[in-house]
């Protein structure tokens, strides 16, 4: 029940709620999006794949693990002492700020720029204030202003260099090794562990119920560590070890993921497979280019008769496709002499023409153009290409002379090792996806939250308790900002700003999560969204050639990042001072 006090500002309330819910679905479409957007680039995942895991891991990170009580005002950057005695004047300016946010969330989100969600709501929050004439925090101090341009090269150097170090002990213990998938074979284990391990503590310390490293203690955080280490490893050997060998070693293409739970049963030579996969394939080509010329070749074994297509369909030889030369295929990435080296400069790779996947226009309108709006299928395949557009577009390959002449100078590894990494580069985006769905779910329900228990309660509090349906809603709202429009970014994030691969991606993201956990500890200003773009320009430059970053792309992206505060401010502020100075009768 509203208090009289502010029971007549519920146009206030109505006016933040729908600005609330644009702000969560357009927080899901940009900083959802950076968890997951290496893992698409990299093809371990397809858009298809983390469209429903994005609205599971957003859900649980929100409900499960998501702040129960928000500051008002967030980081404290603005001074709310002015507003004692006048509810409806904050509720205002916490409106105005929840649109402005929301505004340049969706058109940043639009124009392809990942920009940071928290400061945002920042830049919104202060124009607001400023509108008000109250006083912002420039000192420098936590959530300061000054914090926040500071975290404009702070997170990005930080992260690049983790993602270059975990990028460069692959590379040099792996990758480049005379026998790669011999010795890939023999640290895989070790690396789900690690990871395993570090994004365990990543979740217990960043999120925002958990207590403090200090209350929790050094002795009980270093069990935690050790037993998720060793749990990872023994699960490893037990479970994934042997699928691997059954996929990769025996290649057998009816082994899908669902059988790692058989273990040591898949070394034998006749098991029989629930639910067996079909095709001839059994690795995928994580190189390979939609566009027209992929450096590729075969798989020179029995099994490898047939090449996969990036749409999902097989050229058989023998049928006129150029794949006919199948001795030569995928040379490069799965040599079948142990003593060559496994890579090779793209140039020297052999071509072959893979199709590419029709955009969901061309695949669900076109056929349907001509029928009559008395047809049901014609509302059936509308129906299908607005609910399921967001997750069909291709975000992987790019139709651009310069960005094909970028990937070049990455160099192309075999992609049976490529393959043992995709595994830890899943959990790695879906712990990332949670610790964001508990961490920045305030963005989002924060200043809504303070509307809300100002209207309750008619009075002014710094501090405000966030009631259960608003996480679940805005948990919901942020998996649906991805599902819909989450593609912008993962395009922007991708292979936009250099080749992605599995072991690419996976260095990504770890590096990431490992400097925002460090960062966190030690005080020092980051985004999540700036991490991820400096850990990408961090393992492009392990090929130890600029050409390798798209940095047209880099400053486009960095452009955003300048702009977030002052647009998000100025639209806020403009509002705020517009409705402040409304006549009134």
């Amino acid at each position: 029940m509203a208090s009289p006090v502010t029971a007549k500002y519920d146009w206030i309330l109505a006016i933040t709620t729908i600005a609330f819910i644009f702000s969560a679905f357009g927080n899901g479409a940009n900083d959802v999006a950076n968890a997951y957007a290496t893992s698409v680039a990299a093809r371990t995942l397809t858009m298809a794949q983390v469209g429903p895991l994005a609205i599971v891991t957003e859900f649980v990170g929100a409900v499960a693990l998501g702040a129960r009580v928000t500051s008002t005002i967030k980081n404290g950057i603005i001074k709310v002492d002015r507003f004692t005695g006048h509810p409806g004047a904050l509720m205002l300016i916490m409106g105005c700020a929840e649109v402005g946010s929301a505004t340049w969330l969706m058109l940043a989100t639009k124009l392809g720029m990942p920009v940071s969600t928290t400061q945002t709501v920042v830049g919104a929050i202060v124009g607001a204030g400023f509108a008000s004439q109250t006083d912002a925090k420039w000192a420098w101090e936590d959530g300061s202003l000054s914090q926040v341009a500071a975290s404009w090269a702070i997170a990005p150097l930080i992260a690049a260099a983790f993602s270059a170090i975990i990028f460069g002990t692959v590379k040099y213990l792996v990758l480049e090794r005379k026998d790669p998938f011999k010795n890939a074979m023999r640290v895989i284990p070790f690396y789900f562990a690690i990871t395993g391990a570090l994004l365990a503590l990543f979740i217990v310390v960043e999120a925002p119920t958990a207590p403090s490293l200090e209350e929790f203690g050094a002795g009980k955080a270093t069990s935690i560590i050790l037993g998720v280490f060793f749990g990872c490893l023994a699960i490893c050997y037990i479970f994934f070890v042997p699928f691997f060998k059954r996929k990769l070693i025996m290649k057998d293409p009816r082994v899908r993921v669902w059988h790692i739970i058989l273990g040591p049963r898949l070394l034998k030579e006749d098991i029989k497979l629930f639910w067996p996969g079909k095709g001839d394939e059994y690795v995928t080509d994580y190189y390979a280019d939609a566009y027209g010329q992929v450096h590729a070749g075969t798989r020179q074994d029995k099994n490898a008769g047939k090449v996969s297509t990036q749409d999902g369909s097989i050229n058989k030889p023998g049928d006129g496709s150029p794949s006919d030369s199948i001795k030569q295929s995928n040379e490069g990435h799965l040599p079948s002499d142990p003593e060559k080296p496994r890579v090779e400069e793209t140039s020297n790779a052999p071509v072959h023409l893979v199709r590419k996947k029709p955009e969901p226009y061309e695949r669900w309108i076109v056929p349907v153009k001509s029928l009559s709006w008395f047809n049901p299928q014609k509302w059936w395949a509308y129906l299908k290409f607005g609910f399921l557009r967001g997750v069909s577009i291709d975000v992987i390959t790019h139709d651009n002379d310069l960005l094909r002449a970028i990937h070049s100078k990455a160099k192309r590894y075999d992609v049976r090792v490529e393959h043992l990494w995709t595994y830890c580069q899943v959990v790695s985006a879906m712990m990332m996806s949670i610790a964001h769905g508990s961490n920045d779910v305030a963005n989002a329900v924060g200043p809504w939250s303070a509307v809300y228990q100002t209207y309750l309660e008619g009075e002014v509090s710094t501090r405000s308790r966030t009631p259960i349906f608003m996480l679940i809603v805005a948990g919901f709202l942020l998996g649906l900002g991805f599902w819909f429009y989450g593609y912008h970014i993962v395009r922007a994030l991708g292979n936009k700003i250099t080749q992605m691969s599995p072991t690419r991606g996976f260095s990504v993201e770890l590096g990431a999560a490992v400097t925002v956990l460090l960062a966190s500890r030690l005080g020092l200003p980051v985004s999540t969204t700036q991490c991820l773009t400096g850990s990408a320009v961090g393992v492009a430059l392990m090929n130890y050639d600029l050409g390798a970053v798209n940095w047209r792309q880099i400053a486009f992206i960095f452009s955003g990042w300048v702009l977030t505060l002052p647009i998000a401010g100025l639209i806020s502020g403009v509002l705020c001072l517009m409705a402040l100075n409304t006549p009134h009768f």
